[in-house]
């Protein structure tokens, strides 16, 4: 009996915008979305929790050079809170290890609550967290029972609105920097009603400039296969564009720096003179120079920019 040989893995350039579905890990969909693709390359651009849904951006190939970039955004998520009792995680993953009453909830209450975390404050990282401490987890020692001391973080909460409520949840939607923990925003939210709490749900709609709007399962992806697949500059409409000539190109593609404006963006795109995206550009203020931070290796047959493809 012939053994099966798969077929080599390809060269899979583009972003798929995934929808997380509860229980499993995001390194787990990685994979499966790459299997859809049969991808050489592909990584996601922050991880949700296996209890969290929503807006997993999977980046295959060349596109993998943009997840660092947005692993430094801004997210958005719709997070549930349920009121009275707290959990060891924080989510629905752990055990409840604390109950109080709930006090009868308003508006009023329940805003003047979230008004002491608007703005920029410091934030407690959960024990059941991936942050590193002595090259180990915090969750390894949390699995232990072992409290590890730590620091305090700076984040910004852009946003903080209230959605609904009912007698013991809270339903809210948060904008926040890098490194927020909803979770531990959830909890202290709870805290600050007089009561505790842990995150029911946490539904992720945002991930800097990518929305979702556009976001697929899993399912429609195996259906859709390329179809689905979204230009790389699709992450990085915020940076301001640049337009080069065959010239100019050809010298940020080797490495080389250009002598042009300073940009209004610290970061920008570079497109050649045929309107393909092909790279990053960083601005060097001692300089007064556009050089080149991520050169994409792209054949011509690769996916259109984003904004030739939406017109």
């Amino acid at each position: 009996m012939a053994q099966y040989k798969r077929p080599p893995r390809e060269n899979i350039n583009g972003i798929v915008l995934l929808n997380k579905p509860a229980g499993v890990s995001s390194n787990g969909i990685l994979q499966k979305v790459m299997r859809v693709f049969n991808a050489k390359k592909g990584g996601h651009t922050g991880a949700l929790d296996p209890f969290a849904t929503g807006l997993l951006p999977i980046c295959l190939g060349e596109a993998t050079k943009v997840s660092g970039l947005l692993l430094d955004s801004d997210k958005r998520y719709t997070a549930t809170l349920k009121l009275g009792e707290q959990s060891d995680t924080g989510d629905t993953e752990g055990d409840i290890v604390k109950t109080l009453p709930v006090p009868e909830l308003s508006v009023e209450l329940i805003e003047s609550a979230l008004d002491k975390f608007r703005g920029d404050i410091d934030q407690l990282p959960p024990m059941y967290s991936a942050l590193k401490h002595q090259g180990k987890p915090l969750y390894y020692y949390a699995r232990k029972g072992i409290e590890i001391e730590r620091p305090t973080r700076p984040i910004k909460i852009l946003e903080l609105n209230l959605v609904s409520f009912s007698d013991d949840q809270i339903i809210f939607d948060v904008f926040c920097s890098k490194g927020t923990y909803v979770r531990t925003l959830g909890e202290d939210i709870a805290m600050a009603l007089g009561t505790v709490g842990h995150l029911t749900a946490l539904h992720r709609t945002q991930t800097g400039s990518l929305s979702g709007d556009d976001m697929l399962t899993l399912e429609e992806i195996e259906q859709q296969k390329q179809a689905c697949l979204k230009p790389l500059d699709i992450a990085l409409t915020h940076l301001q564009r640049i337009d080069l000539d065959a010239e100019q190109a050809d010298l940020i593609r080797h490495g080389q720096k250009l002598n042009l404006p300073k940009p209004e963006t610290q970061l920008v795109r570079f497109y050649d003179d045929q309107g393909v995206f092909f790279a990053v550009g960083e601005w060097q203020a001692e300089k007064n120079l556009l050089k080149p931070k991520r050169v994409f290796n792209l054949e011509t047959t690769e996916l259109k920019s984003a904004e030739v493809a939406a017109e």
